[in-house]
């Protein structure tokens, strides 16, 4: 720049909301926005979830209709998260024909057809009794490549009921080579992989696991999770996911890896998402429920900082909330 104050001034574009708008370098629309959601066996009314209040398990019904809004308001996605009536070490409900997700995409499937883009999540920590996101050992360990065959099964049983894309997300070693060997062999080479590149080993996520009914029953995920420490590693994870076939990647959590966010966006040519997890909604919500914060502006403004540092596309549990009010903006 040559122009200096006083003829250069910032602030005129600053000076009412039209000019504000009008020069925005960051947007959000309904369409980048993708909604979580639980749907949860056996139950026969939604059940609130304590730790994220405005968040439910779902029953197959309510889902349905929460559905419908989110496809209704523009969201441009969802993703399902099944809670099994019955668990055991292998996680069998995950790729049961008659699995809860597996009915709930034929039900989606049934109401929205092309609507939105319908989505499930591919891990086991949701169905084992352990809590963990494999088969394990006999001593206790995560055994990954026994581990591989269950999710290209899950892969397929999710495909064959509907799901347009699969999320593999407990991040074990040759996951996406894996499954998309089995989706490719059993006739749907047009499912899409997003994969959970870089999912790192967060406090973040406690909230979510009273909500998938998913916390491990002993150790923790930090041998197959990513070091917070690290960011160079998810680089590794990103390209190693891209070469076996993902066609989507992703950074979990978003808030506190938003330099993450922006070197893997600097460095591939896919679609990245970046998924706004249950810590970081139950800490807004919290804060704004004492009145400490202005709950939408944080919202927002939280979802404009991931877009900004490269994010193409965000999970968000306000979703809905979000997408209905960029459409009366």
């Amino acid at each position: 720049m040559s122009a200096q104050f006083p003829v250069a001034r910032p602030r005129r574009l600053r000076r009412t909301p039209a000019l504000r708008r009008l020069v925005a370098e960051t947007r959000l629309s309904p369409a980048d926005l993708i909604l979580p959601m639980f749907v949860k066996e056996g139950i026969t009314e939604p059940q609130p979830v304590p730790s994220m209040p405005g968040v439910f398990q779902h029953t197959r019904d309510s889902l349905r209709k929460a559905a419908h809004e989110a496809a209704e308001a523009g969201v441009g996605g969802v993703i399902l998260f099944g809670v099994p009536a019955a668990k055991d070490g292998t996680g069998s409900a995950a790729d049961d024909p008659d699995g809860i997700v597996q009915l709930a995409l034929r039900d989606l499937n049934a109401d929205l057809g092309d609507a939105t883009v319908i989505m499930t999540d591919l891990c086991l920590d949701e169905y084992t009794d352990h809590g963990h996101c494999g088969v394990l050992t006999a001593s206790g360990e995560i055994d990954n490549d026994a581990t591989l065959e269950r999710y290209a099964s899950i892969a397929v049983a999710q495909a064959e009921a509907g799901a347009a894309v699969v999320g593999p997300s407990g991040m074990m070693d040759g996951q996406v080579a894996a499954i998309r060997e089995a989706l490719d062999g059993a006739g749907h080479p047009d499912v899409a992989i997003m994969a959970y590149s870089a999912k790192y080993a967060s406090a973040y996520y406690g909230p979510f696991r009273d909500a998938a009914e998913c916390a491990p029953q002993f150790g923790d995920r930090s041998t197959h999770q990513q070091d917070p420490a690290n960011a160079d590693e998810a680089l590794r994870e990103v390209f190693l996911d891209l070469d076996e076939g993902a066609d989507m990647v992703m950074v979990k959590p978003a808030g506190a890896y938003l330099d993450v966010v922006r070197r893997v966006r600097d460095a591939v040519e896919v679609p990245v998402l970046a998924y706004q997890v249950s810590g970081e909604y139950a800490m807004i919500e919290a804060a704004a429920e004492k009145g400490w914060i202005d709950r939408d502006r944080t919202i927002m403004e939280s979802l404009l900082s991931i877009r900004r540092a490269g994010a193409d596309i965000a999970l968000t549990y306000w979703a809905t909330e979000v997408a209905r009010k960029l459409r009366t903006s």
